[in-house]
């Protein structure tokens, strides 16, 4: 059975390869990758629905890895809070080793469970929280000990790994595995199984979004307008939300403090900032039932 560690004979002469036959090799296992993710889309999908269901209004997402891994939770992590206006302290990343190992290597951190479970109990999780754990190798203590520790706590667990076997599966109400087999670099996880795990986690964080109502016809609608690219960008949308002019948009965005939702009820239902609001609050938030 091949795994990320098993060596590749289809590689294994890449030394002697010339460039442009280490981009195509390279490439290749990068198409690889995506197709494995594929092949667990019930399980992402069921990650979605829910991982949707359980976070309401206060519930947080908290992803544990170690390595490769960590660091592309926390990339995933920090995108939510200017994409969809998702809070800060609601989208957590629990790295092994701490902060400094988003940056350096932290030799044997990911072999402690007493860290990820420091951790969690620090969060206070509970039943409305969601926890991803992530190992490509699927038997990394720090991120099985977290998720057994958080299912315990009544959390929502997630296991993502790209080994049959790995125990992180165990550790995990919803398993989602994703088979990449041997890498282009034997056990080099940030290759194939990396790729794979941004792409599914890609999945499962922008597919709860959409279903807790933070995009509008495949719009970002919750995004925070910071900057003046984001500014035109938020008024080209509350245009083209509501057939509005651009410069009506913009005045609307003004007096709405940049939400995009309330501009746009603004225009759509003729309304002042703070009735737009409440009609927003009345639907959950949910653009399309506020224009109905």
């Amino acid at each position: 059975m091949s795994t990320t560690e098993t060596a590749s004979q289809r590689f294994a002469g890449i030394d002697d390869w010339t460039s442009p036959e280490l981009v195509a090799g390279i490439i290749e296992g990068q198409y690889a990758a995506i197709a494995a993710v594929q092949m667990a889309n019930a399980q992402i999908a069921a990650a979605i629905d829910q991982g949707a269901a359980r976070l309401g209004d206060t519930g947080r997402l908290i992803y544990l890895g170690a390595g490769t891994s960590g660091r592309i939770a926390m990339q995933d992590a920090a995108e939510l809070p200017p994409t969809f206006n998702w809070p800060y302290e609601r989208a957590i990343t629990l790295m092994a080793g701490g902060r400094d190992a988003f940056f350096h290597a932290a030799e044997g951190a990911e072999d402690s469970e007493a860290l990820a479970i420091e951790g969690l109990d620090d969060l206070k999780i509970g039943s409305d929280d969601v926890v991803i754990g992530l190992a490509a190798s699927g038997r990394t203590p720090f991120a099985i000990a977290g998720l057994e520790h958080a299912k315990k706590s009544g959390a929502l667990t997630i296991g993502i790994f790209n080994n049959r076997g790995g125990k992180l599966g165990d550790a995990a109400e919803l398993p989602v595995l994703i088979e990449t087999g041997t890498e282009f670099l034997a056990g080099s996880t940030r290759m194939k199984a990396g790729t794979a795990q941004k792409v599914a986690l890609n999945c499962i964080s922008t597919g709860i979004m959409i279903r807790l109502g933070f995009v509008y016809k495949g719009m970002m609608v919750e995004m925070r307008p910071t900057n003046v690219k984001l500014q035109d960008r938020a008024a080209k949308m509350v245009a083209q939300i509501t057939d509005a002019d651009y410069e009506t948009a913009r005045e609307a965005l003004d007096a709405a403090q940049g939400s995009i939702k309330i501009a746009s009820v603004m225009i759509a239902k003729h309304l002042d900032a703070s009735d737009a609001e409440a009609l927003l609050d009345r639907v959950d938030g949910k653009l399309g039932r506020a224009l109905v």
